[in-house]
């Protein structure tokens, strides 16, 4: 079976394309292997392309744990990026089914139409607590404070399709994102756990951000975390609306749109190809 390595800012992905290869039937067990980064290829998650009914084209993307997210946002700029290159897709703005609705990537190419970044319609932010999911039954979890492991946070929640919990704090260190990532992740305040982003406010338009994903533990960027905290910035009231965001693996640049939508914008990236022997 053939396969693409790809990379959005170091959130890095093994690409297998359902429409011609052979897909194992158990991708859980599948990613679980193939994502170990010293007895298999190295990534934090697997994407598959499919057949869709009802858009351009069908991502699904299972985590190094093997669960299955709803929605990736480097992710979904690698899968523009692979539709484009391989010709699957040849218009530049396309629809894309996923298990969090339609996402709409758009190419940006230079003048020998080379990809050089994908801007991505994220959709409209999730804020209702018991849609996020979370145990609060509030229109909006803005600066909500919670007790985790005897110490006190303030967060707010917010869902791309996918949970993500932010917390505002000058603390960007690998000891606090590693200690109190997994234990917010899996807390009894998220029912289907959470993403976690720890974020230090530089100015109005700047931001730095680390994260903790679901299902994969410390990632160098998350796209939908990146546009979870652009939202949870602006809701208190300590971003505009257009935003560089630096992640471990890079920047984004993101921005809240008058209809509502978030949009993100950044850089995807193929590594290699290779194949793997059944």
């Amino acid at each position: 079976m053939n396969f693409t390595k790809m990379e959005g800012l170091g959130n890095d992905f093994i690409m297998l394309n359902g429409l011609k290869e052979n897909i194992p039937s158990d991708l859980a067990a599948f990613s679980q292997k193939y994502c170990d980064r010293h007895f298999g290829i190295g990534a934090d998650g697997v994407i598959v392309i499919w057949q869709s009914d009802i858009a351009d084209i069908k991502m699904q993307i299972i985590n190094s744990d093997g669960s299955e997210a709803e929605m990736c946002g480097n992710g979904i700029r690698c899968f523009a990026k692979y539709l484009y290159d391989q010709k699957i897709i040849e218009k530049k703005k396309m629809t894309v089914e996923t298990l969090a609705g339609i996402i709409i990537p758009e190419i940006i190419t230079d003048e020998n139409d080379q990809v050089l970044a994908v801007e991505v319609d994220m959709g409209e932010p999730i804020l209702k607590g018991e849609m996020i999911p979370t145990v609060f039954q509030t229109e909006q979890v803005v600066n909500q404070p919670i007790k985790i492991g005897g110490r006190e946070f303030y967060i707010t929640a917010v869902s791309m399709g996918n949970p993500h919990c932010v917390v505002f704090t000058d603390d960007l260190t690998d000891e606090n994102l590693q200690k109190w990532g997994p234990m917010i992740e899996r807390s009894e305040y998220f029912p289907k756990k959470t993403n976690v982003e720890f974020v230090k406010v530089l100015n109005e338009h700047e931001a730095q951000m680390r994260v903790w994903e679901r299902g994969a533990a410390v990632t160098l960027a998350c796209g939908t975390g990146a546009c979870a905290t652009l939202t949870a910035g602006i809701l208190n009231k300590k971003f505009n609306k257009e935003i560089t965001l630096h992640l471990d693996g890079g920047d984004l640049l993101l921005r809240f749109n008058d209809n509502g939508h978030v949009f993100m914008r950044g850089p995807a990236k193929t590594v290699f190809e290779g194949w793997i022997e059944a």
